[in-house]
């Protein structure tokens, strides 16, 4: 046991190490790549502060920070809700916590006037109201995992359609609007954006850190979590709150950004190769594929650069194939 333990320490450690490498050369490579490209020296000295740059500090800084930030919030929030369901297709886009959020930012841009607050509020409501409904309707005869994840695909297509008529019954350029924002995209992110996000998912993700170890008893099984002083429901109320504060928190600043969560905790996990989806590998995992996601969102159709979605959409749809294969194999 304690050999097996420390196999997978290893591997972890050796795992977040090449992450951690890739999301700095990622990130070096983001300031770099632009409509005009700057010589990995101007970039660090721009950012020591022996050198100024508009472009580099105030364009494209932002835009790398939140691929960051904004990949490791959906890395963790797909880590939380596959723990939680015990199941790898229990992700928030899977499952219609992406287009509760969605929905509660349509109502703030349709019926409200849009401001950032309000987008911010409307898409956490929307995502809780979505949660909660899917929450309690697994919860009929008894948790199920399973369960969940019929129910939560369920509201989702119900969820999607709602938002499809809210759309359409807008008025035209506030639907423009909220089509072109329903892709997903990193476009246009500045410094004015990230302030309170990037301090709500601080929040959120040290909240979560605190209740690793009861996370990882319960993936051994209710029994053992039970056992252990484990109180199952306070965990998975506070699995369900952050995992939604995470999503609503991305949804409102960059859209619904679609596959992170569904592919990052399943990539770290099979990489680390430990029981249950630990959560740093699921975070730094999700951060690369953001990061790479919106470098090739770039430089697909340069100078073009299509929405962060659109490509971790198509990167997402090619996972999910392979995954449910590989399912229906093993079944």
């Amino acid at each position: 046991m304690n050999a097996l333990r420390f196999h997978v320490e290893r591997r972890t450690a050796i795992l977040v190490a090449v992450l951690v490498a890739l999301m700095l050369g990622l990130g070096l490579l983001g300031l770099c790549y632009g409509a005009s490209w700057a010589p990995p020296g101007k970039v660090f000295a721009v950012l020591t502060g022996s050198e100024h740059s508009v472009v580099v500090r105030d364009w494209r800084l932002p835009r790398v920070l939140a691929g960051l930030v904004f990949g490791a919030a959906l890395g963790v929030a797909g880590a939380l809700f596959q723990n939680l369901t015990r199941n790898p297709m229990g992700s928030p886009d899977v499952i219609g916590l992406d287009a509760g959020a969605y929905t509660g930012a349509l109502v703030a841009l349709t019926v409200l006037s849009g401001t950032s607050a309000q987008l911010a509020v409307g898409s956490v409501a929307g995502g809780l109201v979505v949660a909660a409904a899917i929450y309690l309707l697994s919860l009929e005869t008894g948790f199920s995992g399973l369960r969940l994840v019929v129910i939560g695909i369920a509201v989702n297509a119900m969820v999607t359609a709602i938002n499809s008529w809210i759309v359409l019954r807008a008025d035209l350029e506030v639907a423009i609007a909220a089509v072109g924002w329903s892709a997903g995209s990193l476009n246009g992110v500045g410094w004015e954006d990230l302030g309170i996000p990037f301090t709500v998912i601080a929040v959120l993700l040290a909240l979560i850190t605190t209740r690793a170890h009861a996370m990882h008893q319960a993936a051994l099984g209710d029994p053992v979590a039970v056992t252990t002083g484990v109180g199952l429901d306070r965990l998975r109320l506070l699995m369900v709150l952050v995992g939604v504060g995470c999503t609503a928190t991305v949804t409102a600043v960059a859209g619904p950004i679609a596959f992170i969560a569904l592919a990052a905790p399943q990539i770290g996990r099979r990489l680390v190769g430990a029981p249950g989806i630990p959560l740093l590998p699921a975070a730094l995992t999700g951060a690369v594929l953001l990061q790479g996601a919106d470098l090739l969102a770039q430089m697909l159709l340069a100078p073009v650069a299509l929405p962060v979605g659109v490509v971790s959409t198509a990167i997402g749809g090619c996972y999910l194939i392979w995954l449910l294969t590989k399912e229906v194999r093993r079944a």
